[in-house]
């Protein structure tokens, strides 16, 4: 069985791909179809970019899709910069920019608190859908640490690990990521759905 992922993204092709072969499901991408279409996120929440994406895939590729949607929410930004994560302060920014913006932004907040937010849809050729969601909290650093992941992680701080997930390496965020979260709500979900 195939299931299209409708991201460019190589370590979400991996990442997701590694955990729906367990299934006997084979991921292929819209790039391995022919399909260039870049879907645009105008939804007001992580749940309904996920879902706009894996609907026009489904019925591009007339295949099963999964598309996610995630991001950084911090509390003393009214959430910001939420659905707006991967486009925070503008084009032009790369994420090392994005996230010296960020921590300009909390200069002088008393509270760092924040959380990483994921949602997963799937669209089925015949209408079906599911959705699953994950979350992970900790706080914004106040500079960055570590190389690894990407985007905010060099200044999202875990405090169970005293570590950012800049820090850790790609199995521990795996772990306790906001993505993993979510993909382990998707697969229970998805199996239920199969067994019908």
């Amino acid at each position: 069985m195939q299931f299209v992922l409708a991201t460019h993204n190589p370590g979400k092709i991996r990442e997701m791909s590694a955990i729906l072969e367990r299934f006997g499901i084979e991921v292929v991408t819209p790039k391995d179809l022919g399909i260039t279409v870049d879907v645009e996120e105008t939804g007001t929440t992580f749940a309904e970019n996920s879902m706009l994406k894996a609907k026009a895939i489904c019925e591009l590729a007339n295949l099963p899709a999964i598309a996610d949607d995630s991001g950084l929410c911090v509390d003393a930004l009214n959430g910001a910069p939420g659905v707006y994560s991967a486009r925070y302060g503008g084009e032009g920014l790369d994420d090392v920019g994005r996230y010296r913006l960020l921590l300009e932004n909390l200069k002088g907040q008393p509270t760092r608190a924040a959380h990483f937010a994921c949602a997963i849809a799937c669209a089925f050729p015949n209408g079906d859908t599911i959705t699953a969601e994950g979350q992970v909290k900790g706080t914004i650093a106040f500079a960055p640490m570590g190389e690894g992941g990407f985007g905010y992680d060099p200044v999202f701080f875990y405090p169970e690990l005293a570590k950012t997930f800049g820090q850790l390496t790609q199995e521990e965020k795996s772990a306790i990521s906001h993505r993993g979260r979510a993909m382990e709500d998707f697969v229970a979900k998805l199996e239920t759905y199969l067994n019908q």
